[in-house]
C-alpha cells in the first residue's frame, strides 16, 4: 500500500477526472470536487488536473491511449511522481500506467484506504482497514515483485519470482484469515454492549450520512461526547455511543457511525460490518444531510444506496438536513418544498433540536415486554417481524428449534403466545 511521506510539505500530484453528460453541458464535476477534497485530507498539493471523456474504457490504460501518453507529458513537465484517478483500476492497467508515466497510481479505493490509515485509533478501527488494505492488495500483489528475475523458470519449473508471489499471497490470506478472526471477537463484544443497551429498552437512533456533515458535531451538541469534530472527510471511523435525555425524562441512546461517501468501494461496507452493525440494530436511522452541499441529492442517494447494501433501508428513518445556518432565506424555504418531511437544524448552533426530537419521539417505538420464544425452523416469517417491530437481543439454531431472546410491543403479544417460554432454554 502506498503512504504519503509523513513530511511538513504534502506530496505534489495530479487528479485525473472524468465528463459525464450533466459535465459536458456545463454544470460541476462533484465527484471531481470530492476527489480534490480527499486528495487535501491525504495532505496532497493538487498541482495538475486531467480531464477525461468516459466513452469507453481502454483494457490497458483505462483511459485512451492519447489521454495515458498526455499525462505521462504532464507528469514529467511537473515533476510529479503521484497520480489519484477518480476511478478504480485494474491491477494490469495501475501497471501499465506506472511504466508509462514513471509515478505512482493510486485509484479512487485506494486514495480512500489512505485515509481511513489515517484516521483510525482504537483496535477495532485499525483492524477494520487492515482488512480492506489486504482484500485491495491481495490481487495487486503481481505488480510488486516483478523486479525478480524468472529466468530459471520454464516447463516443468518455476522461477523465483513466481515462487516468492506464492510466499506472499499465502502470507496475506493468512493475514486476513487472522484479522478476521479478530474482528469476529470484536463483534461479540460489540452483541454484548448492544444486549445492555436492548435490556434498557431505550430508543437507539443511529446518525448515518455522508462524510463530512456533520454526524460528530451533533453528536457532541447532543450528549458532549468527546469525539473528534474537524473539517474534513471521515473525520470519525469508530462508533461511539452516548444517552441523551431530555428535560421530560425521555431518554435516547444515540450512535455515531463512519460517513459514506459516493460509489463507497464495496470491501470497505465489507469491512466494517463489525461498526455497520449498529445501523442494522437501532430502532430510528437519523440520516443527517448536508443542506449546503451543492450535490445534496447525489449525496442522500449515496446514503441511501449503502443502506440498501446493510438491508437497513426499511427502518423507521429521519432527513435531518444540517448547516441550515449556512442557507439564505430563500434557499431555505425552497429546501424544505423539496424535502417537507424534512427536519432544518443547524448542529453548530444547536437550531431546530425540539422540532427533529418531535420527529423522533413518533417514530420510537413504544413500551416493549421481554420475552423468550421457541420457533419452530421453518418459522422465519415470525423472526422477521421480530427483526422488524421488535428487539431481537440473541438468537440461537438448533436443529429442531430457534431460541430467540427478544423485546417486543404489546401488539405482538397475542401472536407470539403459542411460542413463549417461561424461561431462555439452553
Amino acid at each position: 500500500m502506498y503512504e504519503v511521506p509523513r513530511a511538513d510539505a504534502p506530496e505534489r500530484g495530479c487528479l485525473v477526472g472524468f465528463t459525464t453528460p450533466d459535465n459536458m453541458l456545463g454544470s460541476r464535476n462533484v465527484s471531481l470536487e470530492e476527489l480534490r477534497a480527499l486528495a487535501a485530507t491525504a495532505r496532497v498539493e493538487v498541482v495538475a488536473e486531467l480531464i477525461c471523456p468516459r466513452a469507453g474504457t481502454n483494457p490497458a490504460y483505462f483511459i485512451g491511449t492519447g489521454k495515458a501518453h498526455e499525462l505521462a507529458a504532464l507528469c514529467r513537465h511537473h515533476d510529479l511522481h503521484l497520480v489519484i484517478f477518480d476511478h478504480d483500476l485494474s491491477p494490469v492497467q495501475t501497471r501499465n500506467l506506472e511504466e508509462l508515466t514513471a509515478a505512482k497510481i493510486i485509484d479512487r479505493t485506494g486514495i480512500i484506504l489512505h485515509i481511513f490509515a489515517q484516521r483510525a485509533r482504537t483496535r477495532e478501527g485499525k483492524l477494520q482497514v487492515e482488512l480492506a488494505q489486504l482484500q485491495y492488495m491481495l490481487p495487486r500483489l503481481t505488480r510488486m515483485w516483478t523486479h525478480l528475475s524468472r529466468q530459471y523458470g520454464g516447463v516443468g519449473t518455476r522461477g523465483p519470482g513466481e515462487q516468492q508471489l506464492e510466499v506472499d499471497r499465502r502470507r496475506v490470506q493468512t493475514r486476513i484469515r487472522n484479522v478476521r478472526n479478530q474482528l469476529a471477537l470484536v463483534r461479540r463484544q460489540r452483541a454484548e454492549q448492544r444486549k445492555r443497551r436492548q435490556h434498557a429498552d431505550i430508543p437507539i437512533v443511529a446518525l448515518v450520512g455522508y462524510t463530512n456533515a456533520g454526524k460528530s458535531t451533533l453528536l457532541h451538541a447532543l450528549t458532549r461526547a468527546n469525539v473528534l469534530i474537524e473539517d474534513k472527510l471521515f473525520a470519525t471511523l469508530d462508533p461511539t455511543a452516548r444517552v441523551h435525555r431530555l428535560p421530560s425524562g425521555e431518554r435516547f441512546v444515540f450512535v455515531d457511525t463512519v460517513g459514506f461517501i459516493r460509489n463507497l468501494p464495496h470491501g470497505l461496507v465489507e469491512a466494517f460490518k463489525a461498526t455497520l452493525e449498529e445501523v442494522c440494530h437501532a430502532d430510528i436511522l437519523l440520516h443527517l444531510a448536508d443542506a449546503s452541499a451543492p450535490d445534496l441529492a447525489a449525496q442522500i442517494a449515496a446514503v441511501e444506496s449503502v443502506l440498501h447494501q446493510l438491508d437497513a433501508h426499511d427502518k423507521p428513518q429521519l432527513l435531518v438536513l444540517n448547516k441550515i445556518d449556512l442557507l439564505s432565506h430563500r434557499a431555505r424555504k425552497e429546501l424544505q418544498q423539496l424535502y417537507p418531511h424534512a427536519v432544518c437544524i443547524s448542529a453548530q448552533y444547536r437550531y431546530g433540536f425540539s422540532d427533529m426530537f418531535t420527529q423522533l419521539r413518533e417514530l420510537a417505538p413504544g413500551p416493549r415486554v421481554h420475552v423468550h420464544l421457541r420457533l419452530p425452523p421453518h418459522k422465519s416469517l415470525v423472526l422477521s417481524r421480530l427483526y422488524a417491530h421488535g428487539k431481537v437481543i440473541n438468537v440461537t439454531y438448533n436443529d429442531d428449534c430457534v431460541l430467540v431472546d427478544a423485546m417486543v410491543p404489546d401488539a405482538l403479544l397475542d401472536e407470539l403466545h403459542r411460542y413463549r417460554v417461561k424461561e431462555p432454554v439452553p
